[in-house]
């Protein structure tokens, strides 16, 4: 049994097998996801699990060097994207357009739903490095 940070096996699995520039995404219950992208739904039950909660656990094993968000976030989920920048803390972003980011979920290694029932709950990480 594994020991300690991520414990869903296929987030682990989809984090392990990602090199530099890979791409992975977090979103809320709404988020459309591409038919061709892996889907690792983790959506329970309203708000459970949260999206920030999510990238918290993410990010104790994923290196990354940017982020993508959806120019709209800052706007309309204010509270999210101040989570957001708390949690990522000194990372690259880069604001697309919602509709940019949706269509950016295609080249994702995978895409984890959460229970979030806010808008503009979403992200896409991009890998880095760790040396």
């Amino acid at each position: 049994m594994k020991k300690t940070g991520l414990l869903n096996c296929h987030i682990s699995d989809v984090i392990s097998k990602m090199g530099h520039t890979d791409t992975l995404g977090i979103g809320d219950c709404g988020l459309p996801i591409p038919d061709e992208t892996k889907r690792i739904d983790l959506a329970l039950v309203k708000d459970i699990p949260r999206f920030i909660d999510v990238l918290k656990a993410v990010l104790v094993e994923h290196e990354i060097e940017e982020v993508l968000l959806a120019k709209e976030t800052k706007d309309i989920n204010p509270k999210v994207y101040d989570e957001i920048l708390q949690v990522i803390g000194d990372v690259k972003i880069t604001e697309i357009s919602h509709e940019e980011l949706k269509e950016s979920l295609k080249a994702c290694k995978a895409v984890i739903r959460t229970g979030e029932q806010t808008p503009y709950a979403n992200i896409i990480l991009k890998s880095g490095v760790v040396f």
